[in-house]
C-alpha cells in the first residue's frame, strides 16, 4: 500500500512538472510573449486600481512583465512562467530591447488546483537593475522586493528594489513574490536575436534590436509621459486636494486575496 502511494505522488508530481514546463518551454513562441506581456501592461497600467503601477511607470529603472504566471499544482506546489525584461535608458530617452527570463517559486504541502496570474515587477533602483544580469537570483535577496500599494488613490511609502503587482481573473493580488526564482533564459534570447547574447549585451551594450519588441516599448515610454492622476477631495480628506496627498496604505493592502479568489484550474 505504502508502495502504490509512493508512485501515486511521483505520477502527480510528474504531471505538475509537466505543465509548468510545457509553459517555459521552447514550443512558446518568443514573439507570442512579448505580445502577450504588452496587453497585460495596457489592461494592468490603465486599470484605476493601479494608479499606484502607473506612478511607478514614470520613475521605473526597468519592468520585468510575466503575462502567464502558474501558481499552485497538486500535491507539490509552486509556480512558473516566462516573461521579458526591459531597462529604461536616460541618455537615449527610451526602453532597451526585451530579455527573456522565467519566474518560479516552490513550497511544499498539499496544494490542489492552482491560479493563473499576470505579474508586472517594477525595477525601481539601479541595484535592481544590476541584479537581474546575474544568472540566477531571489527576489528579496540580492535585491529587496514588496508588492505594491493597491487600489485607486492608495499610495504608500516603500523603499523596495522592487515592486510587484499582479491580478488573477481581473482582480488584483498582494503578492510581496519574497524568495521567488528568477533566471535568465538564454534559449529564448538566441531563438528571438538569433545568436547567444546575455541579458547585459542586450540591455546595456544594445549588441541587437528587433522591430517585434518595439510597439511594447514605445507603450512603456508613453507611461513614463502619462499625467498624474487627480487627487479627489475624499480621498486626500481636505476640501482644497492641492493641501494634501494621498492617505498612505500598507504595501499590498486591499483588494481581494488569493484565497477570496475563484482559483483557475490547470
Amino acid at each position: 500500500m505504502k508502495r502504490v502511494a509512493t508512485l501515486l505522488l511521483l505520477m502527480v508530481w510528474a504531471f505538475s512538472g509537466a505543465v509548468q514546463g510545457q509553459l517555459l518551454s521552447r514550443d512558446v513562441d518568443p514573439q507570442q510573449v512579448i505580445d502577450d506581456a504588452r496587453e497585460t501592461l495596457n489592461e494592468m497600467a490603465t486599470h484605476p486600481d493601479y494608479e499606484a503601477l502607473l506612478s511607478d511607470l514614470r520613475t521605473a529603472k526597468g519592468v520585468l512583465i510575466f503575462p502567464r504566471v502558474i501558481r499552485g499544482g497538486f500535491f507539490v506546489g509552486g509556480s512558473g512562467g516566462l516573461g521579458v525584461f526591459m531597462a529604461w535608458d536616460e541618455a537615449r530617452g527610451d526602453y532597451s530591447p526585451v530579455a527573456f527570463y522565467s519566474l518560479g517559486s516552490v513550497s511544499l504541502g498539499l496544494q490542489f488546483g492552482g491560479e493563473v496570474a499576470e505579474v508586472v515587477i517594477v525595477a525601481r533602483t539601479q541595484n535592481a537593475v544590476d541584479s537581474l544580469f546575474a544568472t540566477a537570483f531571489r527576489l528579496g535577496g540580492d535585491a529587496s522586493v514588496a508588492a505594491g500599494p493597491v487600489g485607486a488613490g492608495r499610495s504608500a511609502t516603500i523603499t523596495a528594489d522592487f515592486l510587484s503587482y499582479a491580478r488573477s481573473q481581473g482582480a488584483f493580488l498582494g503578492m510581496s513574490l519574497e524568495g521567488s526564482r528568477m533566471r535568465i533564459r538564454d534559449d529564448f534570447n538566441e531563438a528571438f536575436y538569433g545568436e547567444e547574447l546575455r541579458p547585459v549585451q542586450i540591455i546595456e551594450a544594445r549588441r541587437v534590436d528587433h522591430p517585434g519588441t518595439h510597439a511594447l516599448r514605445e507603450d512603456l515610454a508613453r507611461f513614463r509621459e502619462a499625467p498624474a492622476a487627480p487627487v479627489r477631495p475624499e480621498e486626500a480628506g481636505h476640501e482644497d486636494p492641492s493641501l494634501q496627498g494621498f492617505e498612505p496604505a500598507e504595501p499590498g493592502s486591499g483588494g481581494l486575496t488569493i484565497e477570496e479568489l475563484g482559483a483557475e484550474r490547470i
